[in-house]
């Protein structure tokens, strides 16, 4: 099985709970605080693993205190990005997460969104078949490096997840993303705002004509909505006990990227992406521990190795 190459940040989380966000001039208590990995390809990576497929972290870690912990975290893990360290500090991102589950972040960026084109010559492109990109590191104008080493191989399938940043992207960048024919992930609101459309079905429509590929619209608890040349439907969603939504999003494509390369069908990978994400739902912060994946019944979901780097 080919690797994934997961182009992104990886980020220490500073995850602090509390009552609710403070106005302004008002002082609140922290309940707790705690320190992770996280950033959106790291999330996403971090749920390859559990799966089992091949992939490559492929995400600047700079120096500073946060590239220190991120650094020492990974090496736990055995992961490596190919990525030499850059000269810059690494950031962060301060998530506050309220009693609701509701979370809100306040990312310091640093070395970790920034890439150099030099950097995607280290990667052997012919043991990659798909490429995960999402919106912060394309927003940077070092976004443009990314755009092209996935322009100078049109064979690789695209998996990009904007997030909000969809509507700051630059319309030029947007166009020349779309033009690779992405598999494009967002959620209901993203879908919505973008395409000023009222509703999913409409919104999935206008956006499939700009990509010509799968458009996967996640609806929180309800599920998701997929469009396809074929096929548009809904795939029903899992109950949960919402703790925080800090890493649902990148547990959902992560799981599609995943059971897409193990054979599964869409609308199949969709729903395992569904029960995935409630499960990091009813969890506190990104990241799925290798317990709670296995209570999740995928041990045998896939004959891939854990061949990852």
């Amino acid at each position: 099985m080919k690797q994934v190459l997961v182009i992104g940040s990886t980020v220490t989380d500073v995850i602090i709970h509390l009552e609710h966000l403070p106005k302004t001039g008002e002082d609140v208590h922290v309940i707790r605080q705690t320190m992770s990995l996280g950033g959106c390809a790291y999330n996403v990576s971090n749920m390859i693993r559990l799966f089992s497929v091949p992939y490559i972290l492929f995400s600047p870690i700079g120096t500073g205190t946060y590239g220190h912990f991120v650094r020492e975290a990974l090496a736990q893990k055995g992961v490596k990005s190919p990525i030499p360290t850059p000269e810059q500090e690494n950031g962060c991102c301060y998530c506050f997460v309220e009693a609701s589950g509701e979370r809100t972040f306040v990312c310091h960026r640093g070395a970790e969104y920034r890439f150099r084109p030099e950097w995607f010559d280290l990667p052997d492109t012919d043991a990659i078949d798909s490429v995960y990109i999402c919106g912060l590191e394309i927003e940077e104008r070092t976004g443009t490096h990314i755009v092209r080493f996935l322009e100078e191989h049109p064979d690789l399938r695209v998996y990009f997840a904007p997030g909000p940043r969809i509507q700051v992207l630059p319309p030029e960048i947007l166009s020349r993303i779309f033009a690779l024919s992405p598999v494009l992930h967002l959620n209901e609101t993203e879908a919505l705002e973008y395409t000023g459309r009222s509703s999913v079905e409409e919104a999935a429509r206008v956006l499939y004509e700009k990509t010509r590929n799968v458009v996967i619209v996640t609806l929180g608890e309800r599920g998701a909505y997929y469009r396809t040349e074929e096929k548009a439907a809904y795939v029903p969603g899992v109950r949960a006990e919402q703790t925080d939504t800090i890493g649902a999003g990148d547990s959902h494509i992560g799981t599609v990227i995943s059971r897409l390369k193990q054979g599964a069908s869409m609308e199949e990978a969709i729903a395992d992406a569904n029960r995935v994400a409630a499960a990091v739902v009813g969890s506190s912060g990104a990241l799925l521990s290798e317990e709670a994946f296995q209570k999740l019944g995928f041990a045998d979901a896939g004959t891939a190795g854990r061949s990852y780097k």
